[in-house]
């Protein structure tokens, strides 16, 4: 056994891998995003058609297989992992996997554990997130008028999201709002939600939207090049460029105005391909080398076909050996997605 999964994986804890995952660019993957579930209790217009197919669940790994695979990565040199989903927090006993995970953040296997959410079951977890270990968290939020975030979410209740926010500052969380940029519906809003977040202490980082899955809109209609919203916020604020950086895409400014920090996530129109050091798992166990690409490792099978890791270690290796230079996103009028799966399936 090669790997730490503690009581929830029922594996015992040994020393951390000393040869790192190495892709074929020279890039140390140290970063592995985990979708713990495809549903979501939002339907946001971008990411998810207002009907969507969820997988069935008995296809879902276990929490004690996400575990397991998870810990595999983590002894195979991953030093941050984000849980995400769909709605990471929409997961039946979804805490038992944050606290199994955390458990290798407080022994120094793990330097972090983070997650993306839409906030709209933060009131509920925010102080156990905290108690597990967990001291950073996204909140997605693209909006602060009540009735567009009813439109783009379809289903979310703003204030619920609000209240989330509140309980987790409260819980002493570090707070990133991010924000999915959208030409004619959010566009004009940025620089109060800017303002707001940093008002409250919390960075905000801007989003790209990415052609992935079909849905019902044309996003040609709704993608804003970020550096046609950069040139627009330089009319009213001064941005420093600054060296901060969480592990992730995002490349940071200071907004001299408000002191706070402003992120850009550039898929579209400067890709942060070449620095990647990430891989992303989805909840039946296949392996994303690339958010933007296709190819894929099935992990499920190697790790139902025996209790050591073994055969798990080798089919990571095998696919880091396939992780690609980057992706190939692109947004025109025929309005097909680059990638066919949405984004909740890889994880967001």
């Amino acid at each position: 056994m090669n790997s730490y999964a503690g009581p929830l994986g029922g594996a015992n804890p040994i020393a951390q891998s000393d040869a790192p995952m190495i892709d074929p660019l020279g890039r140390a993957i140290t970063y592995l995003r985990v979708s713990v579930t495809d549903r979501c209790d939002f339907r946001c217009t971008y990411c998810m058609a207002e009907n969507m197919t969820f997988l069935p669940k008995k296809d879902l790994l276990t929490l004690e297989e996400l575990n397991r695979l998870c810990s595999t990565f983590i002894a195979k040199g991953v030093r941050k992992l984000r849980l995400t989903g769909g709605e990471p927090l929409v997961r039946k006993n979804i805490m038992h996997l944050v606290r199994e995970l955390g458990r290798q953040v407080h022994d120094g296997r793990l330097d972090e554990l983070t997650l993306t959410t839409n906030g709209s079951q933060l009131a509920r977890h925010a102080a156990e997130l905290a108690d597990c270990g967990v001291r950073r968290i996204n909140v997605s939020l693209d909006t602060l008028d009540a009735q567009k975030f009813r439109t783009i979410t379809r289903w979310g209740d703003l204030s619920k999201v609000l209240e989330g926010i509140d309980a987790a500052q409260a819980a002493g969380l570090h707070i990133k709002i991010n924000a999915v940029a959208l030409k004619d519906f959010n566009d004009r809003e940025i620089p109060d939600l800017m303002r707001w977040a940093h008002g409250r202490g919390m960075d905000l980082t801007l989003i790209e939207t990415m052609p992935m899955g079909e849905i019902e809109e044309d996003r040609t209609d709704r993608y804003m090049p970020l550096s046609e919203m950069r040139a627009r916020l330089e009319d009213d604020f001064t941005l420093t460029e600054n060296a901060y950086r969480t592990g992730g895409p995002a490349r940071y400014v200071t907004v001299a105005e408000t002191g706070g920090r402003l992120g850009f996530i550039t898929p579209m129109t400067h890709n942060f391909c070449e620095s990647c050091n990430r891989v992303r798992l989805t909840c039946t166990g296949t392996l994303y080398m690339c958010l933007g690409q296709n190819d894929a490792a099935d992990l499920r099978l190697p790790l139902r076909a025996s209790d050591d890791d073994a055969l798990l270690s080798q089919a990571i290796d095998e696919a880091i050996t396939r992780k690609p230079k980057g992706h190939d996103f692109v947004i025109d009028r025929r309005n097909r997605p680059a990638v066919a799966r949405h984004m909740s399936v890889t994880g967001g």
